[in-house]
């Protein structure tokens, strides 16, 4: 087990250096888990310019403040990518990118409430009804929301979650199974999808909404699904398929999907992903045995760089003329569990060389460095919620680009020891500061990106 300290880094994430315009403030948590081992290889701008780039890219304003995320199809959006956006959102303290995703969400939410699965841009509904792993990401997405920012503005992200966790366990979990079906509007035991199941957030929605025996009878349903898909077809180490019946056997409910459902694919790649966080958030050793799994079949392969993009159950690769993130930081996160601080940052660089265009692939391998980063904790830690008390005590700084003058503004009146730093780290600005305004002067700086220590927190700050 590790020991439990959290470091908070700030930026200002800058979306148009040509008109100085929308600013928007963006930290991370890198926090330790309770669980398993992390990359000690990631380099200080990493994870904050993954994230920019996945904004800059496919973070798409529609109307009255929302927001939804493009799919491949540039025009269309999904819910997957919405829950998505949230989750990364959330993580990354981008508050009115969050905000515009779930009202997004809400405008085209069903009867059920929940979000119709496909949408052609910002208006018209193209694909009805819920897909369950859109859902459990956004839910678990408003309690993070909901432990980061509370709930003095306008969304009242605590009893959207219990809403939407509600939602889920009405319309998404099968009726005296405890199956996790795909969607609201179908499958159960007769179908479900391996890669959906989501044993970490589980236990967060017993805990968060009282009802612990309800969703940790999902959470052990879950693995029964995961463990008999293996053994039922005989597959090699972690090799769940995309699609199975409850009892682990093959569905008969998805003959549109890739090898009907009977591969591990695009959707089961995720799977290794899922039971990380369980295993890093809770331990246990249901999710250690999956995970253990999917570090067993990566030195099988030969490393990380010899993972391709699918395989049958018997482990024979679909296709070894690319690589993919969608597969490799899956299973880069399951290392998590392993002991080996080679094996661990040799999955995080692989990941982290493996950029794509594609918005799946592209999207994952930012959830997954997250992951790997510790950006994506449990809501719930005791940790992470002091942690974001020191987030909360807030400041303002603008102009960001500044010219002349910087300007620092806080909500309480304390002693404070402010530094400005060249992006070599030479120190260039130090003054203490007790009140509730500072202000530094960048006109005799040159242009560039320069680091503003305010205590324990570091901001970047461009000057043109």
């Amino acid at each position: 087990m590790k020991k439990h300290y959290i470091l908070i880094f700030c930026f200002l994430l800058v979306f148009s250096l040509t008109t100085h315009a929308q600013i928007s403030a963006v930290s991370f948590v890198n926090a330790n888990y309770d669980f398993g081992t992390q990359p000690t290889n990631i380099q200080p701008n990493d994870i904050y310019d993954v994230y920019v780039s996945w904004r800059n890219n496919y973070a798409s304003p529609c109307s009255n403040g929302r927001y939804r995320v493009k799919f491949d199809t540039s025009t269309e959006t999904v819910s997957e990518g919405v829950a998505y956006g949230m989750l990364l959102s959330v993580y990354a303290n981008d508050k009115e990118l969050f905000d515009g995703l779930w009202l997004y969400y809400q405008d085209f939410s069903n009867a059920n409430g929940v979000m119709n699965w496909k949408i052609d841009g910002c208006t018209t509904v193209i694909g009805e009804n819920g897909a369950s792993d859109a859902e459990l990401d956004a839910a678990y997405a408003l309690i993070v929301a909901d432990k980061r920012w509370g709930n003095a503005g306008g969304i009242d992200y605590q009893s959207d979650a219990m809403a939407l966790i509600n939602a889920i366990k009405t319309y998404e979990i099968e009726n005296g199974t405890n199956v996790l079906k795909p969607g609201d509007a179908w499958g159960g035991s007769n179908n479900t999808n391996p890669s959906y199941l989501s044993p970490g957030y589980f236990r967060v929605f017993g805990i968060y909404s009282n009802d612990m025996a309800f969703w940790n009878a999902v959470v052990s349903k879950s693995y029964d699904i995961l463990n008999s898909n293996l053994s039922q077809n005989g597959a090699a180490y972690n090799l769940v398929s995309d699609w199975c019946k409850a009892d682990g056997t093959y569905s008969n409910e998805v003959p549109w999907a890739y090898d009907q459902g009977k591969s591990y694919y695009y959707d089961a790649a995720r799977t290794p992903w899922r039971m990380a966080m369980d295993y890093v958030w809770h331990g246990g050793s249901q999710a250690f045995d999956y995970v253990g799994l999917c570090n067993d079949f990566v030195n099988a392969q030969g490393g990380f760089e010899q993972i391709y993009p699918g395989y049958s159950q018997a482990g024979v690769a679909i296709n070894t003329t690319y690589k993919d993130p969608t597969f490799t930081g899956a299973y880069a996160s399951a290392a998590m569990s392993s002991t080996n601080q080679d094996f661990v940052n040799n999955g995080y660089a692989e990941l982290k060389n493996q950029p794509t265009n594609a918005y799946f692939g592209a999207t994952l391998r930012v959830l997954y460095m997250f992951a790997l980063s510790g950006n994506l904790y449990n809501a719930l830690s005791e940790d992470t919620l002091s942690a974001f008390e020191v987030d909360q005590e807030s400041f303002k700084v603008y102009p960001n680009p500044v010219s002349d003058y910087l300007n620092v503004s806080f909500k309480s009146s304390k002693a404070r020891d402010i530094g400005l730093y060249s992006i070599n780290g030479q120190q260039l600005i130090f003054k203490k500061e007790d009140g509730l305004e500072a202000q530094l002067d960048f006109s005799k700086l040159n242009a560039g990106v320069y680091f503003l220590k305010i205590e324990q927190e570091n901001l970047k700050v461009v000057k043109f």
